[in-house]
């Protein structure tokens, strides 16, 4: 599609997002954009069917179809099986990170923290559907840095029920932090503090 449809969408099917994580659902990307979803199996999210934007502040939600077989379930735990809910934050991250894309933010989107995480359920084996819904609270694009900001609360719910809250998600989206020739040493080859 092109950049000014993807701009425009209130939502991404499973192909879309897909293509996103691989780099290839936008035709003419302008200079600087580098928007990447995880790949699957660190993918937390089979579709988008819900955008909202009003000015600052929006909304995006984004639904995962639960598998008897993920790769979560063989190894946390044996006998015991259940999502670990960290990957449920990420979710919130990876659906912030590209709210700020869908809202003109170019560069490349890390998770910068949360507020609170509050649990009070748990995903299993036979669940049906997991839907991540974030209420952006403020998105703020920083025309000096070129950089971009995002907050969100979010509620993470497991076939209709709510199993837990994130207070104050946020992603930040930065130019020139990508490293497109891994394994290759670059610049961008090793990590530590974003400021230096």
């Amino acid at each position: 599609m092109k950049y000014a449809q993807y701009r425009e969408r209130s939502h991404l099917d499973q192909d879309e997002v897909l293509a996103m994580a691989y780099g290839r659902l936008i035709e003419d990307p302008p200079d600087g954009f580098k928007t990447r979803l995880p790949l699957p199996p660190m993918l937390m999210v089979d579709r988008v069917v819900e955008v909202e934007r009003n000015g600052r502040q929006g909304r995006i939600v984004g639904e995962a179809d639960l598998r008897l077989d993920a790769w979560f379930f063989h190894c946390h735990f044996l006998g015991d099986p259940v999502q670990p809910g960290c990957l449920g934050v990420d979710a919130v991250w990876q659906l912030i990170g590209l709210y700020c894309s869908m809202n003109g933010a170019l560069g490349t989107g890390r998770a910068l923290g949360c507020g609170e995480v509050e649990f009070f359920g748990q995903i299993r084996p036979r669940d049906k559907l997991v839907r991540y819904e974030v209420d952006i609270v403020r998105y703020q694009s920083l025309a000096s840095s070129g950089s971009s900001i995002a907050i969100g609360d979010a509620r993470v719910l497991v076939d209709g029920d709510e199993i837990y809250r994130v207070s104050r998600a946020k992603v930040g989206v930065f130019p020139d932090i990508d490293y497109p020739d891994y394994p290759w040493p670059s610049p961008n080859s090793r990590g530590g503090r974003m400021e230096k």
